[in-house]
This record gives C-alpha cells, structure tokens and sequence, in this order.
C-alpha cells in the first residue's frame, strides 16, 4: 500500500495469511501483520482459504480436524477479514464440523456451486458424495 492509499480492501496470498496464523517466520510475520493492520478489511478469497486448510493439514503442521474447524471459525469472527461469499463460507464451515468424512475444501465447493445455481455438483470424489448435493455422474 502506497502512503496516498486508502485504507480499503486488500487481498492476501495464502503465505501472508500462513503467516499471520502460524508466526513461524519472525520476519515475514511482522510484515504480514502490518499489512492487515493497514487495512479496514482483508479479502480471504476461497482459494487462499482452502490452500491454507491444504498447508496446515499438510505433512508440515499436521493440524487435526478440530484445529482446522478452529482456524476458520476464527478467521469468520475476525472482524478485518472477509470472504468471497461469507454465507457459503459458513455453510460449508458447519457441514464440515457436523459430518464427518470430508475435508472443507469439498463443502466449500458444493455450497459455491449452489450458491451460484449450480446442482448437483458431480465429483468422483467419494469424500465429498457424503455432502448434500453431491453425486457421482
């Protein structure tokens, strides 16, 4: 952001948002959190926010199921950060901590589809058959 800038909406990359969640690179955290702190709203675009569900799943940070539900769920409470779709968002964030067998990701895409008049949505996915809407074609 330039000084003359005004404090509108930004959006991140999946690796500002890592680090402001993870505070794993001392450096990198502080810049990212000056960012955000710059701004009056921060865009998590659907994309960032299942690429950062895919890292911190990942072999790397192994966080559970739970930890994951906790990570979105206080990235929906942030008052500075908003979503593509906030509602589709939240659908797809209580589909993923009341069912089991799915990964946010899956929910997130059959309520986007949905969302946009979209259904069903047709995967070979045998995780995200078990959503509402999926089927296999």
């Amino acid at each position: 952001m330039t000084e003359s800038s005004s404090p509108g909406m930004v959006a991140i990359d999946t690796n500002v948002l890592l680090r402001h969640l993870l505070n794993d690179d001392p450096e990198q955290t502080r810049r990212a959190r000056a960012c955000l702190g710059a701004t009056a709203q921060v865009l998590i675009t659907d994309v960032v926010l299942c690429e950062t569900l895919w890292t911190l799943a990942g072999k790397r940070y192994r966080l559970s199921r739970d930890q994951l539900a906790r990570v979105v769920l206080a990235l929906l409470e942030e008052p500075g950060f908003g979503f593509e779709d906030e509602q589709v968002v939240w659908a797809a964030y209580c589909d993923f901590v009341d069912q089991t067998g799915f990964g946010l990701p899956d929910a997130l895409i059959a309520h986007k589809a949905r969302s946009m008049g979209a259904e069903p949505l047709y995967s070979f996915d045998r995780a995200a058959l078990r959503i509402a809407g999926v089927e296999t074609p």
